[in-house]
């Protein structure tokens, strides 16, 4: 997945979970529900729609949605964050 890439809500949640899982020991993970939930709370905006009308998203809009979602995340399965 090259940068300039768009992704779709699947995909969104499959690399955030990568990035969240490296801060918890494995413990955290991102769904296709949490990347809609983040769409609708304004946290990430809509980059493109795909063949069926489906929102694509940006990686580094993907990035900061996930940074700003992260320390609430982290304390819901009990990590503190720093």
């Amino acid at each position: 997945m090259a940068n300039g890439t768009l992704y779709n809500g699947t995909q969104a949640a499959e690399l955030a979970t990568r990035w969240r899982r490296m801060l918890s020991a494995d413990a955290a993970a991102v769904t296709r529900s949490a990347v809609c939930k983040w769409r609708a709370r304004g946290h990430l905006p809509v980059a493109g729609l795909d063949e069926n009308g489906r929102p694509l998203y940006a990686l580094a809009d993907l990035a900061q949605a996930e940074k700003a979602t992260r320390g609430r995340a982290l304390r819901l399965v009990g990590i503190g964050t720093q």
